[in-house]
């Protein structure tokens, strides 16, 4: 009875995931190993489309390409939003009064839609009237009035950087939750001991914080490896400058609806395939490597 009314009570959010979700993945994977023609499906092609991926110009470049610059913003964001995010949470943890309105104003930045964000700081960044440069220059640092988004070599780090910036209250919020959870008594029977800030945090609080930074870590990665609206509105469908802001969902954007291919389904199918292989596998590995650690730790 139980186990039947558990079921009821789930059988919504399974029906949408199902629509929604599920539906769409497995008919993109079934996509894949066909030719196709428009619209027209044709015969089945087995591994050609993926194949595709890897031995055909542009794709030859622009797939290496693409795939390099998720794993730069994912380890940009990891290394920056994420250590950042705990150094602030821990921080704001030892302000009782201010502590919900300072976690609250970090977190309205990602409430707000990347598109939005994307667009609002290219405005800012812009060299012609963008009052960032011009605020640069006011101050006597003409040298450091950039071309922020037009230089194919700064472009990406400026993505991450903005990224960072949108998201970082993600990390205080859920590094601040787990701080909570952490009982005070273990903090003060090792300062009874002798113990200081930095050695407390180390060997007590840190470790018990894991769980939340394998959260954190894995999530990261998933948004990192899927992330569209950031970059296409920073650069475009194309990842300008050059291709200098080009990630794979762009380049699946392309492929399926701008390529003008008429086997575009089939190829682009296969990419969304190889996409989700990637953030699959990665996932699934570092939780694994993560739950290790964390059963380490524990024992």
């Amino acid at each position: 009875m139980r186990r039947s009314t558990g079921l009821l009570f789930v059988a919504p959010a399974l029906l949408l995931f199902g629509m929604f979700l599920l539906y769409p993945m497995l008919t993109a994977f079934s996509y894949s190993f066909f030719s196709w023609g428009g619209t027209a499906r044709g015969g089945f092609v087995g591994l050609d489309n993926f194949v595709t991926l890897f031995t055909k110009p542009p794709f030859t470049t622009q797939v290496p390409r693409a795939l390099l610059h998720n794993v730069l913003f994912f380890a940009g964001t990891m290394l920056i939003q994420n250590t950042v995010g705990l150094g602030i949470a821990f921080l704001l943890y030892r302000r009782n009064r201010t502590r919900r309105a300072l976690q609250t104003l970090y977190a309205i930045p990602y409430l707000v839609s990347p598109i939005v964000i994307g667009y609002l700081w290219t405005l800012l960044l812009s060299p012609n009237f963008g009052p960032v440069n011009t605020l640069l220059g006011k101050i006597g640092l003409e040298s450091l009035a950039l071309p922020w988004l037009g230089d194919p070599d700064l472009a990406i780090w400026v993505v991450i950087a903005i990224s960072v910036w949108q998201w970082i209250g993600f990390p205080v919020l859920l590094y601040g939750a787990a701080l909570g959870g952490i009982p005070e008594e273990l903090s003060e029977a090792a300062r009874v001991d002798g113990a200081g800030h930095w050695d407390t945090f180390r060997r007590i609080t840190f470790p018990l914080l894991v769980p939340a930074i394998g959260t954190v870590s894995v999530l990261t990665f998933i948004f990192a490896m899927e992330a569209f609206a950031l970059p296409y509105a920073i650069g475009g469908s194309i990842g300008n400058p050059a291709g200098a802001t080009d990630f794979m969902s762009l380049l699946f954007y392309r492929t399926a609806f701008d390529s003008g291919d008429p086997n575009a389904i089939g190829v682009s199918s296969a990419l969304a395939t190889l996409l989700f292989i990637v953030i699959f596998g990665g996932a699934l590995a570092a939780t694994s490597v993560l739950r290790r650690h964390e059963q380490k730790i524990t024992a």
